[in-house]
């Protein structure tokens, strides 16, 4: 249970520093975007890739190379979804969520806060950090594709052409 045999611990560090070091390599490759934030199809890919390096570290069975080339191709299947999503508007829809507005000059929108299961106290938390001292100079809050919360003043609000992707408009207040 302790201790088995040198050979294995042995065979945990190649593999690992292997396998450590082509991570590093597909992660360069891939560009930016595969450590980028997160949305839930980049997470899946996370996800994946920290149980495909531990099994390459700690499973005999699997040899570097096989799992050398499952980390490239998760990282080129993430390439291609992020193509997709980028160039195709239904591959945006289905790989990524749409953003949503959870309130509108200062006003809670409770339906929509309530299909994403986002609460009131949530909503003023993003408020207070972006700085906003009253829900009254607040314009509009968007639950982003990655779960982050963006706090446009109602000052800023401007022409609202940054919105033209947020699943409901913010109405206007003239």
């Amino acid at each position: 249970m302790w201790f088995d045999d040198w050979g294995d611990l042995g065979r945990v560090v190649l593999a690992g520093v292997v396998a450590y070091t082509a991570l590093i390599v597909v992660l360069r490759t891939s560009g930016k975007r595969t450590l980028a934030k997160l949305n839930a199809f980049d997470l899946v890919v996370t996800v994946a890739v920290g149980s495909t390096l531990a099994t390459i570290f700690l499973n005999a069975s699997v040899s570097i190379a096989e799992g050398v080339t499952a980390l490239t191709l998760l990282a080129a299947l993430q390439y291609f979804a992020a193509i997709i999503a980028s160039r195709l508007s239904r591959g945006r829809a289905l790989l990524t969520s749409k953003p949503s507005l959870l309130l509108a000059h200062g006003r809670f929108r409770e339906d929509t806060m309530r299909r994403q299961r986002i609460s009131q106290a949530d909503v003023r938390q993003a408020i207070r950090a972006s700085g906003q001292g009253s829900l009254s100079g607040v314009g509009a809050v968007i639950l982003e594709s990655d779960g982050s919360l963006s706090v446009i003043s109602t000052d800023n609000l401007g022409d609202q052409s940054t919105l033209a992707d947020v699943d409901s408009q913010v109405p206007s207040t003239r």
